[in-house]
């Protein structure tokens, strides 16, 4: 394990308990008596079956999100940012049928009257055939894979240099915004604010932490595990500075963190969801990932028109 700076956290402990970070006010405009409580990871009797959506409602679950169970499909509504495609979604019991695609345009419509995008989520772990008339609405087929390890590996180069830690104050929070800028500049800065917010209640709520790696007292990197119930932690949220990648930041804080999940949360399966055809799976598969599923869903963000 390299020495120095490695892990330093803010009670200078290894390792840190659930929720010990992150205490402080949210914001002087956001008083926590203003966020409702959060739901219990478990769902209770709501099933899902694909992994990857199963750990991403547990995690909305988390941060205030309302789950409602309509039979066919599951609302998942965030009212704190209703700018959050995917904390504003249905999740669909199977792939749409031809010609199914107006109807769950309406039912998406009907459950959220004021969005202008349109996210839907499928409760498969395959991929198959995708109706055209789906694409003909503006509807983008988005495909994901899904990993899962027993214990993250060291990446074949850590970085030793990073000093990496929970992120705890409000300045580290800040910093927290300005990193997913950078990381995320077509997106409105107000949103990634909101975001953020949503991710200090996250770490608020005990179920896991977020984790930074600062070089010079510079935010670098960012990512967040968290305890999704059953032995699953999830991964959120992996960001690297555009200016500072290929140094082993990624790679570090995912191997920090999973000594974490496996040392405080009893951690038995770690999941990340990552773009196949992105440099980061290699990162990830690296340190000991393995593909497990595919996560399939559908996406119109509110500029796109219908063709034809």
């Amino acid at each position: 394990m390299p020495t120095g700076s490695f892990i330093f956290l803010p009670n200078g402990t290894w390792p840190p308990r659930p929720g010990n970070a992150s205490r402080g006010p949210i914001s002087p405009k956001a008083p926590t008596s203003s966020i409702p409580a959060p739901w219990p990871t478990s769902l209770g009797p709501v099933r899902i079956t694909s992994l990857g959506f199963r750990t991403d409602v547990a995690l909305r679950a988390l941060e205030g999100a309302r789950i409602t169970d309509r039979g066919d499909y599951l609302v998942v509504r965030t009212p704190s940012n209703p700018g959050y495609w995917w904390g504003n979604f249905l999740l669909l019991a199977q792939v749409p049928g031809p010609g199914e695609a107006g109807v769950w345009l309406a039912r998406f419509a009907a459950e959220f009257p004021a969005a202008r995008h349109v996210a839907l989520g499928v409760d498969t772990a395959e991929d198959g055939p995708i109706p055209e008339d789906l694409a003909a609405a503006g509807l983008a087929a988005e495909h994901a894979a899904v990993l899962t390890a027993t214990q993250p590996n060291p990446p074949p180069h850590p970085n030793t240099d990073a000093e990496i830690r929970l992120l705890d104050s409000d300045a580290d929070w800040r910093q927290s915004v300005e990193l997913a800028i950078r990381c995320h500049d077509a997106d409105e800065p107000a949103f990634l604010e909101r975001r953020a917010m949503a991710r200090r209640r996250l770490t608020q709520t005990g179920a896991g932490g977020w984790f930074g790696a600062f070089t010079d007292g510079r935010l670098q990197a960012q990512l967040g595990l968290f305890d999704v119930g059953d032995g699953y932690a999830r991964y959120q949220h992996v960001e690297t500075d555009p200016r500072v990648r290929r140094r082993g930041l990624a790679g570090t804080l995912l191997w920090a963190a999973g000594r974490y999940g496996r040392e405080v949360l009893g951690t038995s399966t770690f999941v990340i969801v990552a773009d196949p055809a992105d440099v980061a799976i290699r990162i990830y598969q690296a340190c000991g990932f393995i593909p497990r599923e595919a996560q399939l869903s559908f996406e119109r963000p509110p500029e796109a028109e219908p063709s034809g």
